[in-house]
């Protein structure tokens, strides 16, 4: 299992708790990520939103591709899994700002998580298109084929409904070509995926729900001969000695109404996402569905958790928690670096 992490670029994940000890700051994020890498964590998932999506529109956040050169030049091994909306970035231009992102961290270390824009708001107030559902995945698609063939070769030109290019030039190339992440529930987001990404990503779900999931796209790479991909899942991570403060502090974050301020953009979302489950109030109050990986609990109890995830396919847990810098130290001390025999020799 790798284990990659959100990094908090809106200041936190809590959406009733105002203030979480975790700044929107380059300080803040700099401290983690050099901290990250040397107990153990392999990725940090950079999130992309103009605003802050968790704490209102009016509070911080922090610009993704910036923060990503920086932290390439401070950090050594870390990937840097930066995500990217075909929307707001012209797809030649991109590809080379994130080669050349590569370059300064020593290479093979930036990846991209492609996503189709959901926030409408957003993009009314930053001026920028926003599609509807299906032809927000069309536009992805030509804006991933622009992209891919940019980093394989030069000297090609491409004519689509969204993007033109022409006798384009790219140099240098890729070390390695990055790997493209990428997640949905529609019918149309699924067949994007399958069809020109590397890998999976997933909102929060039990094990069997997530193997469900990762066999229906295992199916459909098959169908295009195409190899098999990484699936990775999105979870919230509590770790306690007992399980009465786990329960305590479950009931602490997810004590959210409809005051909270991120509560419209919730809202915004839903309208704007096809996705495959009804989302609770309490599902909002972490988001990503986090808590829904069962995550939470003892040592043992989240050990084995991860355990069954591995089983299910998943190579890859994209944790959220808060305050984030101890409770990453705590699941890296508690969880990360226990054995995987000793981890499930209590269950076995």
């Amino acid at each position: 299992m790798r284990y990659g992490y959100w990094l908090p670029v809106f200041g936190g994940w809590l959406r009733n708790v105002e203030d979480e000890g975790m700044a929107a700051s380059w300080e803040y994020v700099k401290k983690l990520a050099q901290r990250s890498e040397q107990i153990g964590y392999d990725l940090t998932l950079i999130a992309e939103l103009n605003l802050n999506d968790i704490k209102g529109v009016d509070a911080p956040s922090l610009d993704a591709w910036s923060t990503a050169a920086a932290l390439a030049a401070v950090t050594e091994r870390l990937e840097l899994m930066v995500a990217v909306r075909p929307t707001f970035h012209n797809p030649a231009l991109l590809a080379k700002q994130a080669e050349n992102i590569d370059r300064i961290g020593g290479g093979e270390r930036v990846s991209l998580n492609v996503v189709s824009s959901w926030w409408s708001e957003e993009a009314r107030k930053y001026g920028v298109q926003f599609d509807e559902h299906d032809d927000r995945y069309a536009r992805t698609s030509e804006w991933l084929e622009v992209v891919d063939r940019i980093w394989k070769e030069d000297h090609f030109s491409f004519a689509g409904n969204y993007y033109n290019v022409a006798d384009t030039v790219m140099q240098p190339k890729p070390i390695k070509k990055p790997v493209i992440y990428a997640g949905g529930e529609s019918e149309k987001a699924k067949d994007t995926i399958a069809r020109q990404c590397d890998a999976y990503v997933m909102h929060g779900g039990t094990p069997e729900q997530i193997k469900t999931k990762i066999d229906d796209m295992a199916r459909r790479r098959e169908a295009l001969s195409l190899p098999p991909m990484t699936y990775g899942v999105a979870g919230y991570t509590i770790v306690r000695d007992t399980e009465a403060e786990v329960k305590k502090e479950i009931e602490r974050i997810t004590n959210v109404n409809q005051s909270a301020a991120g509560y419209a953009n919730y809202q915004d979302w839903l309208s704007n996402t096809k996705l495959e489950q009804q989302v609770s109030l309490e599902d909002y109050s972490v988001s990503n569905r986090g808590l829904s990986s069962g995550l939470t609990g003892t040592p043992d109890q989240v050990a084995e958790q991860v355990h069954r995830f591995e089983k299910a396919g998943v190579d890859l847990l994209l944790l959220q928690c808060s305050p984030q810098f101890e409770e990453m130290e705590r699941f890296a001390e508690q969880v990360i670096a226990v054995k995987p025999t000793e981890a499930t020799t209590a269950t076995a």
